[in-house]
């Protein structure tokens, strides 16, 4: 019997676990160290890998799938029996991966709902569980399109980022780009708005960041059950401190039983570098 597949992207940071249990299947970005191009995951393009390229001064970027590389991925799926697909990735605004799958979309031998999440990161794990929760429930390809949207749409992001140059080199700043050049004692507070990286604050001090950072996470928390990403570059004790705090001060309103904390993935960790730190909240299913 066929059934509907969800996909995302390895940006959406999603534990192998959960993907697993949901059924959602992973695509790879690419992750480019020194003019090779690396599946984004492998030992090759690992946060390791990147970091250390990195410190070293190596070249470090990222690159999207190809649409003829995405189309053999949706054939993939429907050789294993998918008569629908529900894709759901990053931001156009900060990737084309999109793109690329709206154009593999039109050669695929299923319909295809290609879904621009206007974020990154954990938001889009998010809505892509939401999305294959849908159709476990029994919704329909629309429903599950619209459970995707509508959580990624309630779902806020921050992060702290050590310096503006990666995301500056990369293209990714958006809005940020006004920060360029600021004394260098100012640490940027940065927000996914729209599907762009945006100015929040600035901060003297990495101390500080990690303070305004909880305070924010517990302000997008509110007084509703949420579940909670910590996920940072580089940075396992700062981030496990911040999960900590947070855990302990939002007890009542986290479904699950804990804070999910973790290294981003090489491809976004190419564009933020190391001592990112970031907090993700999403409204629970």
């Amino acid at each position: 019997m066929g059934h509907i597949a969800v996909v995302t992207d390895s940006a959406a940071m999603l534990p192998p676990e959960v993907a697993q249990k949901h059924h959602i299947a992973i695509l790879p970005l690419q992750v480019v160290i020194d003019g090779e191009s690396f599946d984004d995951g492998t030992a090759e393009a690992s946060p390791g890998a990147v970091v250390a390229a990195m410190r070293a001064r190596r070249p470090v970027s990222t690159s999207r799938p190809a649409p003829a590389v995405i189309g053999e991925f949706y054939q993939g799926l429907v050789e294993e029996g998918a008569e629908r697909i529900v894709s759901v990735h990053l931001s156009a605004e900060l990737s084309g991966t999109v793109e690329s799958a709206q154009l593999a979309a039109r050669g695929a031998a299923v319909p295809v709902h290609v879904l621009d999440m206007r974020g990154v990161g954990p938001c889009q794990g998010y809505a892509a569980v939401a999305a294959a929760v849908a159709l476990a429930d029994g919704g329909t390809p629309e429903e599950s399109v619209r459970a995707a949207l509508a959580r990624a749409d309630a779902t806020t992001s921050f992060f702290y980022v050590d310096t503006l140059e990666h995301l500056r080199r990369g293209g990714r700043i958006g809005a940020a780009a006004a920060l360029v050049g600021s004394a260098l004692a100012v640490k940027p507070l940065l927000a996914v708005d729209g599907g762009l990286v945006v100015p929040k604050e600035r901060v003297r001090t990495s101390a500080r960041a990690l303070a305004r950072l909880e305070d924010l996470a517990a302000e997008a928390a509110g007084a509703g059950q949420i579940e909670l990403t910590v996920a940072h570059m580089a940075a396992p004790e700062r981030a496990r401190s911040l999960g900590d705090h947070l855990a302990e001060r939002l007890a009542g309103g986290l479904a699950g039983e804990a804070i999910y904390v973790a290294e981003i993935g090489a491809a976004l960790g190419a564009h933020v570098g190391p001592g990112m730190l970031g907090v993700v909240v999403a409204p629970a299913l």
